[in-house]
């Protein structure tokens, strides 16, 4: 009896792993967001939020999703990053992302814009952050300088310790990030104060959201914060959700819009996105598809954060 339900539970076991390596992983969908953070009366602004591609230039269905993004039409993109596997996949990076390019857009960096991921046991994020403390120079580099001036010279806006200004649907937004703090490279006082006079929205834009940098932002009045690096968990527990987000973000906020609770009560809307990629040496997920986010922001007469599509 103990033998058979060993088997069984191996049995499903490797179903589980498959399911996760040949099917969930190249699940992509688009999530859809409202998020009532807009003055009363302004027009609705669509945010694509991309994350964590982790592209190798063999990965055909994955550089399908990410060319037809542009179909979706927002008016603004923001990239968190995680770009790249693989120097090689720079250029099948930018081709697949020409659409939005010619859409006004902003980015910041993660551990795998600067250098390639290697083997590690997956176990390991269970039991604690792998926070490295600079780039790791024993990984293979990464294009990372061709890869800022490429998205530049389309004209998106650098964020690693950046601020800049953005309108759109006749609002001024303004955009503050930092560099990634997964790699202690943050510096968020580059940015750090009050928002720009005439500034409708404060967005901040992180890869990585441990909470020091989402503090620091809810302080200055940050009413929104984007950032990826969790995967969304990428392994969860159907009904539970995640077991880790590799930061000191509870599990509970390892996807999705969530609010911040910052210093002296104040408060940020905090969407993080599960992300379309994972490492090469773990290319699975389970219970948590890899997507990206379409948030609707509207004015406040949409009173409440709405999950739709």
């Amino acid at each position: 009896m103990i033998g058979r339900v060993a088997g069984a539970a191996a049995l499903a076991g490797v179903a589980c792993f498959g399911y996760g390596l040949l099917v969930e992983s190249r699940a992509f969908r688009v999530r859809r967001v409202r998020v009532p953070v807009l003055p009363a009366g302004a027009r609705s602004v669509r945010v694509l939020h991309v994350s964590d591609f982790h592209l190798t230039s063999g990965q055909k269905a994955k550089r399908a999703f990410i060319s037809a993004l542009g179909g979706l039409e927002p008016d603004v993109v923001v990239s968190t990053g995680d770009n790249l596997s693989e120097p090689e996949a720079l250029g099948p990076l930018l081709h697949d992302l020409a659409r939005l390019l010619e859409v006004p857009g902003v980015f910041v960096f993660g551990s795998n814009d600067y250098s390639a991921p290697a083997p590690v046991n997956p176990l390991g994020y269970l039991g604690r952050s792998t926070e490295q403390d600079g780039v790791r120079a024993d990984r293979v580099p990464l294009p990372s300088e061709e890869l800022r001036k490429a998205l530049t010279d389309a004209g998106w806006a650098d964020l690693n310790g950046h601020r800049t200004s953005v309108r759109v649907q006749g609002l001024n937004l303004e955009f503050r990030g930092t560099d990634d703090a997964h790699l202690a490279l943050d510096d968020y006082g580059l940015v750090a104060g009050p928002p720009a006079p005439g500034t409708d929205l404060t967005i901040g834009v992180t890869h990585a959201p441990y909470r020091r940098v989402l503090d620091a932002m809810t302080a200055d009045g940050v009413q929104l914060i984007l950032a990826g690096h969790t995967h969304g968990g990428q392994v969860c527990v159907p009904g539970w959700g995640a077991l880790t987000t590799n930061c000191d973000l509870p599990p509970s906020q390892a996807k999705g819009l969530s609010v911040h609770h910052g210093p002296g009560g104040r408060t940020s809307a905090l969407h993080v996105s599960a992300g379309v990629g994972s490492s090469p040496y773990a290319p699975y997920r389970f219970a948590c598809p890899p997507e990206v986010t379409v948030l609707t922001l509207t004015g406040p007469e949409m009173t409440d954060p709405v999950w739709f599509g």
